[in-house]
C-alpha cells in the first residue's frame, strides 16, 4: 500500500455566477459570495464537493446527484443580505439553514426580539452580524450569547459577542493523552449581563439638587477696556 493518501476525486475549475453558485455535473453549489465572478478549484469526490481558495477549503458540500439540484449555504451569502436585510426572510439559503438545524430557535428568538426593538432592517441586519461570529467563534457559545442578550434585553452584536467569548472561554481543553470526552461547559447557567433597566429600578432616589453652571455665567460678560 502506498504510504501517501491518493486522491480519487477529480478537479474542476467551474464559473461563479452572480447568484454565488457553481455549477458542477449540472448540480448547483453555493460559494461565498466573495468569489462571484472568478473562477474557483473544486474536487469533486464520490460524496462531497470541496472548493478551494488556494490551499485553504473555502466551502464544503455534499455531493449532489439529481440535475438540477441546489445547495445554498446562509454563511455564503451574509455580506450580500448586510447589505440588503429585506432579502433575508425569503433567501432559500435560510430555508435551508432552518431545515439542517443550522439556523436554531435560538436564532429566530433573537430575530424576533432584535426587530421588535430595532426594527426590521436595523433587527435583521444585528442578526446578520451575529451569524458572522459563527466564523470565529463555537456555535453553542454564539447561540449562549445570544440567550443573555434577550434576557438582558439588549438585541446587538456586540453584546452577543462579549457573552460568547465568556461562554467560549467556560471550554475545557482537552488532554493530548486522555480518551475522556470532556464534561460540558456551563453554559445553561444564567448569565452574568445585567439590565440597566431593571439595575435603574433598584437604585435609591437621588435628593441631590441638580448641577448649575450659573457660576460660570459670568464669564460671558465682557467687561469695558480699562475698568478693574
Amino acid at each position: 500500500m502506498p504510504f501517501e493518501e491518493f486522491e480519487c476525486g477529480i478537479t474542476l475549475t467551474p464559473k461563479v455566477d452572480r447568484s454565488s453558485r457553481i455549477t458542477v455535473r449540472q448540480c448547483h453549489y453555493s460559494v461565498p459570495a466573495r468569489f462571484i465572478g472568478e473562477n474557483v478549484r473544486v474536487l469533486l469526490r464520490g460524496n462531497e464537493l470541496l472548493v478551494f481558495e488556494k490551499r485553504k477549503i473555502a466551502a464544503r458540500h455534499p455531493r449532489l446527484t439529481r440535475r438540477g439540484e441546489f445547495r445554498d449555504e446562509l454563511d455564503h451569502y451574509l455580506e450580500i443580505l448586510l447589505a440588503k436585510p429585506g432579502a433575508m426572510a425569503g433567501s432559500t439559503a435560510l430555508v435551508i439553514a432552518r431545515e439542517n438545524g443550522s439556523f436554531t430557535e435560538v436564532h429566530e428568538a433573537f430575530w424576533a426580539a432584535a426587530r421588535v426593538a430595532h426594527g426590521d432592517a436595523a433587527g435583521t441586519r444585528a442578526l446578520i452580524e451575529v451569524l458572522l461570529l459563527h466564523r470565529r467563534m463555537p456555535a453553542a457559545a454564539v447561540q449562549q450569547g445570544m440567550a443573555a442578550a434577550i434576557r438582558a434585553g439588549a438585541t446587538t452584536a456586540d453584546v452577543v459577542a462579549v457573552e460568547a467569548r465568556k461562554a467560549a472561554a467556560l471550554v475545557p481543553e482537552p488532554a493530548e493523552d486522555s480518551d475522556e470526552e470532556a464534561e460540558p461547559p456551563p453554559w445553561a447557567e444564567p448569565s452574568g449581563v445585567v439590565s440597566l433597566t431593571a439595575r435603574r429600578a433598584q437604585l435609591p432616589e437621588d435628593k441631590r439638587p441638580l448641577p448649575t453652571v450659573s457660576h460660570y455665567d459670568q464669564l460671558l460678560k465682557r467687561q469695558p477696556k480699562g475698568t478693574a
